[in-house]
C-alpha cells in the first residue's frame, strides 16, 4: 500500500500514542479531532489503541479493571490515555465488582464502562456477573483476555481442552460474543457491540474475546474513519396490521383491566398513567420501575407475584384483561404463570417478539412501549372511549384491598423489635429497619441498591418510590453482592449520587471488596449489613415447603462494623439495636464525606411481624406439581 503523507510513521509507539491521546483531549472527541485535523486520518497503531480508540468514539470513558497478564497491552494503552485525561481507569480487587459497578453506573446516570479482565477465572468470574445486565436490559462492554491465536501449546488459564475458541462458545451461550482473531476485523467487532450495548429497546453486555498476542500486533496506514460509527436507531412502534383495533375491542369487552409494567416501561410514565384513566385500569409493577406510576397514586396496586402484596395479587388473580407493558414475565413476577386467574385476553407490548408472545390468548404489539402506547391511546380515543367516572367497581374492589396492605404494613412497622434467638436479646425487624431507611434515602436524595435475597423481596415490598429511579433491585439475577460494589458507580459517575446498599449478611460477604476500592476511588455512600445470620429467604422457603431449614444458616457471630474499622477510610459505625439510632446513624454516615458501614442485627423467626409475607405460588421445590397443574388448567 502505498504510504500517506497523513500517517505518523516512524514516531516510537508510546510517544505517538501521547500525541493522539492529547489530541482527543484538546477536540473532546475522536470525530472531532479528526475534522479539526489534530488527528491523521491514517495511523500506525496496535489493536488495543485501535480498540479504546473505537470505545472513545462509542462514549466509552470509564474502564473497570482487574487487570492480568492477558490484558498488558490493553492495560499500557490506558495508561497513556488516562494520563492524557481522556479516559479514566479504576482499578478494582474482583471482576465481580467490576461487572456490578459498570452495571450500576449504566442503570443509573446512562453512562458506559467496560470491564476489563484477564484470561480465564477472572473471565469467567465477570461472565457470572455480567447475569446482572443481562437480566435487567443493560449494555455494558467486557473486554476479556484470550488464548493466543497460534496453538504454540496450552496457554495458562484457558479452558484445559484441545479445542478451538472454546471460551468464544462459552460467553456466546450468554449473549453477543466476539474473538478479536484478526486485526482488521476490529471495525466490525466495535459495531456489533455497539449494537448490543446501545439498542434502545434493551441492551445487553457484549463480550469482546482478546487474543493475548493480537492486542499487540501493530496495523499499519489504519484509516481512523472506520471506527466512526452511528448509534442504532429505536424500533418504534408496533406495526398495525388491525392489532390495535383488536387491542381497542378487548379492552371494550373488558370489566377489569390490570397493566403489569415490566423494565422495557420505564420511560413510558406519561402514557402509562393516561392509559390507566382511559381504560380504567390498575397497575402492578415490577421492582425494576417501582415509580413509573407514583406509589400515592390511586390505581397503583405495588408489586405482584410470589412476593407480591395484598392489593398486587389481588388485582392480578381478579383481571379479565391484562395489558403487559415491557416485562419478560419472570417466574416469580406472574406465580410461574399462574397469577392470572380470570384473564380471558392478554394485550402485550414488547419489542422483543418471545416475550411479546409469551401467553395464550395474546394480542401482540411487537414495537418500543412509549410509542406503542401512544398508537394505542389514539387508537381508543378514535372509538370515543372516554374515561371511566369516579368510583368505578373495579377500582374500589382494588382500593379496599390498597387499604388492606397499607394496615398491614403499618402492623410491621409499629412492631420495630423482637426477640431473637441467635441474637439472645431484642433486635430490629427488616420490615421496621428497612422502612426506617427507605424514608431517610427519600428525604435526603439517596439512591437505594437491594442485594438478593430476604432484603431484597422485602424492600420492594416496603419501597414507596413517586418517580423512577429512587430504587434499584436486580430482581432478574437476584446476584448476591450486587448492593454492596454498586456503591462504586457513586465514585465512576459523572453525575455524583450519594447510595445505600440494603445487603445482607450473606451478601456482604461475597463481596466485601468495596470497602478498600471505595475507599481507593472515592465512593459515596453507605452498606447496611442487615445481619440475621443466614440466608433468610431460603430459610424461610425451606420451612414453608418442608417443615425445616437446613445448611442455610451459621453459628458465628461477626462484628462487621470492626471489620469496616480495619480498613482506614471507612466510616464504622456501631450495630443498631433500634430505629432511632438508625436513622441518627444514617445522618453521620451522610455527613461522612466517603464510605460507611452500618451494623444492623435482624429477626428471623415465625413471627409474622418480622417480615412482609409471601402472597402468591411459585415453580420450585415441592409446590411445583400443584403450581404446574394449575398452570396447565388455566390454559394462559
Amino acid at each position: 500500500m502505498t504510504e500517506n503523507p497523513s500517517t505518523d510513521m516512524g514516531q516510537p509507539l508510546a510517544q505517538a500514542r501521547l500525541q493522539r491521546a492529547l489530541a482527543i483531549a484538546s477536540t473532546r472527541g475522536l470525530a472531532e479531532a479528526l475534522a479539526s485535523g489534530a488527528l491523521p486520518l491514517f495511523i500506525d497503531t496496535s489493536v488495543a489503541e485501535a480498540l479504546v480508540l473505537g470505545l472513545i468514539a462509542q462514549g466509552v470513558r470509564k474502564f473497570v479493571a482487574v487487570f492480568g497478564h492477558g490484558t498488558t497491552e490493553i492495560g499500557e494503552v490506558l495508561r497513556i490515555y488516562q494520563q492524557a485525561g481522556v479516559v479514566q481507569v479504576f482499578n478494582v480487587r474482583s471482576e465481580l465488582e467490576a461487572s456490578h459497578a459498570a452495571t450500576a453506573l449504566r442503570w443509573v446516570t446512562g453512562e458506559k464502562a467496560a470491564v476489563v479482565t484477564s484470561i480465564g477465572p477472572g473471565a469467567l468470574q465477570a461472565l457470572a456477573a455480567s447475569l446482572v445486565p443481562a437480566s435487567d436490559g443493560l449494555g455494558i462492554w467486557y473486554l476479556l483476555g484470550d488464548e493466543t491465536t497460534e496453538d504454540e501449546g496450552p496457554n495458562m488459564q484457558q479452558i484445559p481442552r484441545d479445542e478451538q475458541e472454546l471460551f468464544l462458545k462459552l460467553f456466546s451461550h450468554m449473549g453477543q460474543a466476539y474473538t478479536l482473531h484478526t486485526p482488521g476485523a476490529l471495525p466490525t467487532a466495535l459495531r456489533r457491540g455497539l449494537n448490543t450495548v446501545d439498542r434502545p429497546e434493551r441492551g445487553a453486555p457484549f463480550y469482546l474475546l482478546l487474543p493475548m498476542n493480537v492486542q499487540p500486533q501493530r496495523m499499519k496506514h489504519f484509516n481512523l474513519n472506520e471506527l466512526l460509527v452511528g448509534a442504532p436507531p429505536p424500533p418504534g412502534a408496533a406495526a398495525d396490521g388491525g392489532a390495535y383495533e383488536q387491542a381497542v375491542e378487548a379492552v371494550l369487552r373488558a370489566k377489569r383491566i390490570l397493566i403489569r409494567l415490566g423494565g422495557g416501561a420505564r420511560n413510558a410514565r406519561e402514557e402509562i398513567l393516561e392509559l390507566l384513566e382511559l381504560v380504567d385500569a390498575v397497575a402492578i409493577q415490577a421492582p425494576v420501575v417501582l415509580g413509573v406510576v407514583p406509589y400515592q397514586h390511586p390505581r397503583n396496586m405495588t408489586v405482584g407475584g410470589s412476593k407480591g402484596s395484598l392489593c398486587g395479587n389481588y388485582a392480578m388473580e381478579n383481571a379479565d384483561l391484562v395489558i403487559v407493558v415491557g416485562s419478560r414475565a419472570v417466574c416469580q413476577a406472574d406465580c410461574s404463570r399462574t397469577g392470572f386467574l380470570k384473564a380471558e385476553q392478554v394485550i402485550n407490548i414488547n419489542a422483543n417478539l418471545e416475550a411479546a408472545m409469551h401467553y395464550g390468548k395474546t394480542i401482540p404489539l411487537v414495537g418500543e412501549a412509549r410509542a406503542t402506547l401512544q398508537k394505542l391511546i389514539e387508537a381508543l380515543k378514535k372509538r370515543a372511549v372516554k374515561p371511566a367516572p369516579e368510583g368505578s367497581i373495579w377500582l374500589a374492589e382494588c382500593a379496599l384491598q390498597r387499604k388492606a396492605w397499607t394496615e398491614y404494613k403499618a402492623l410491621r412497622y409499629q412492631q420495630t423489635t423482637l426477640y431473637d434467638a441467635a441474637w439472645g436479646r431484642e433486635v430490629l425487624t427488616q420490615p421496621a429497619a428497612i422502612k426506617t431507611a427507605l424514608d431517610w434515602a427519600r428525604a435526603n436524595e439517596a439512591i437505594s441498591f437491594f442485594d438478593a435475597g430476604d432484603v431484597q423481596a422485602n424492600g420492594f415490598q416496603i419501597a414507596e418510590n413517586e418517580r423512577f429511579g429512587q430504587t434499584f433491585s436486580d430482581c432478574g439475577a437476584s446476584y448476591m453482592g450486587f448492593a454492596a460494589s454498586a456503591l462504586l458507580a457513586t465514585a465512576l459517575s459523572d453525575k455524583p449520587f450519594y447510595g445505600l446498599a440494603f445487603c445482607g449478611d450473606g451478601s456482604f460477604t461475597m463481596n466485601p471488596q468495596i470497602l478498600i476500592d471505595g475507599v481507593e476511588h472515592g465512593a459515596q455512600g453507605c452498606i447496611l449489613v442487615f445481619d440475621n445470620r443466614r440466608m433468610a429467604a431460603i430459610s424461610g422457603l425451606q420451612t414453608a415447603q418442608y417443615g425445616f431449614d437446613f445448611a442455610t444458616h451459621d453459628s458465628v457471630e461477626v462484628d462487621y462494623s470492626a471489620w469496616a474499622k480495619a480498613v482506614k477510610g471507612v466510616n464504622a459505625l456501631p450495630a443498631c439495636t433500634n430505629v432511632e439510632a438508625l436513622e441518627a446513624e444514617l445522618n453521620q454516615a451522610r455527613a461522612y464525606a466517603g464510605l460507611s458501614l452500618i451494623h444492623i442485627p435482624v429477626y428471623y423467626g415465625p413471627d409474622e411481624l418480622g417480615g412482609m409475607g409471601a402472597f402468591g405460588r411459585w415453580n420450585v421445590g415441592n409446590w411445583s406439581e400443584n403450581t404446574q397443574a394449575w398452570r396447565h388448567e388455566i390454559g394462559l
